[in-house]
């Protein structure tokens, strides 16, 4: 499942979510790397 985060003020990540951390941050990957910030709100 795709997942948006957010990494500092304005950058932004989208990639597959690969788990939620105990603090309310979760991880991401694309490609090899992965990325952890706050999750970004979905759309209604």
């Amino acid at each position: 499942m795709l997942r948006t985060i957010s990494i500092g003020t304005s950058v932004l990540v989208q990639g597959t979510f690969v788990c939620s951390l105990p603090n309310g941050l979760i991880r991401v990957r694309v490609g090899k790397r992965f990325f952890t910030g706050r999750p970004v709100s979905r759309a209604a």
